[in-house]
């Protein structure tokens, strides 16, 4: 990794992820009563988990609206989440000032061109395997997973590893969660 993607990355106080080809693997499941279903990754949350542990916050921005994905950025404890933001950059603005971080303090992950103004803007611009040309070409860096499979995981570690708290998360996490004595 170059001193200057280093450098970005130490930097990140704020993760924003879009949904689609991100979060999600980009499938769109219309129900017949007219829910929309999307497939996320148990290794992704665990990730944004491990994110928020370590003091980082965590947003979305989305250009559609689902229930699936309030709630699972309810179940995930998200900080700040856009939905319906076809125009991306203004929900960007507005997530910045809500939580009170400047742009180079932001690694953005996208997937596709509504992503392109934002990351322009992000300190650390991130793209997955199957984003467009366009997306791949403006990133920092581009995962080995896809989207909705382990991407964002590995954004989350990468982060982690380079500002030199992942161990430390990792294991204040599983000291919490080994087995206790029970009470008698």
């Amino acid at each position: 990794m170059s001193s200057t993607i280093e450098a970005k990355i130490k930097k990140i106080k704020l993760l924003i992820f879009d949904i689609d080809g991100v979060l999600a693997d980009g499938s769109i499941i219309l129900g017949s009563g007219g829910g929309e279903y999307k497939i996320f990754d148990v290794q992704d949350g665990l990730g944004i988990t491990l994110a928020r542990r370590a003091g980082l916050k965590v947003g979305i921005i989305t250009g559609r609206k689902s229930e699936a994905v309030e709630r699972r950025a309810s179940e995930l404890k998200i900080d700040a989440i856009y939905q319906s933001a076809f125009i991306k950059i203004r929900a960007f603005r507005r997530m910045l000032a809500e939580l009170n971080v400047n742009e180079e303090a932001v690694c953005y992950v996208g997937d596709d061109l509504l992503d392109i103004p934002v990351m322009k803007r992000a300190g650390f611009a991130v793209a997955v395997p199957a984003a467009r040309e366009e997306v791949i070409n403006l990133a920092d860096y581009v995962t080995l997973a896809p989207g909705g499979k382990g991407a964002v995981r590995e954004v989350v570690e990468l982060i982690l590893k380079t500002q030199g708290r992942y161990s430390e998360t990792v294991q204040e996490l599983l000291k919490e969660t080994e087995e206790q004595p029970e009470e008698v």
